[in-house]
């Protein structure tokens, strides 16, 4: 089984470093995936992301606070407005717009409740 949990780990590491470089693709949660996966496979991958200088303070600030930095938070808000207002400049359906507003809007929701690190 630690194998599969090894697997597992490297394809949402994979994933979340190509989060990296496409905008829409989220790269924080991949890593919380990773991290996850890891400690239940490998501790050298597992301390590896836990010291990652770019991903593992938002890593430790989930894992012992459940908190999101401001930045972040600011990010994932820009980000999303982004994509919301690309669905209404192709035109989506109306109800597809609102489906897609009341699934971001709860994203937003959550991650607005959760402390600042």
């Amino acid at each position: 089984m630690r194998v599969v949990w090894l697997c597992l780990g490297l394809v949402c590491v994979v994933l979340g470093m190509v989060g990296v470089a496409v905008p829409l693709l989220p790269t924080v949660p991949f890593m919380l995936l990773a991290a996850f996966f890891f400690a239940r496979s490998s501790e050298r991958m597992h301390n590896w992301l836990l010291c990652h200088p770019h991903f593992g303070p938002a890593i430790v600030n989930w894992q012992q606070k459940g908190a999101i930095s401001r930045n972040a938070k600011k990010l994932a808000t820009a980000s999303i407005a982004v994509v919301f207002f690309i669905s209404i400049a192709l035109g989506l359906r109306p109800v597809l717009l609102a489906i897609q507003g009341l699934v971001l809007g709860c994203v937003l929701i959550f991650l607005w409740t959760r402390p600042n690190d």
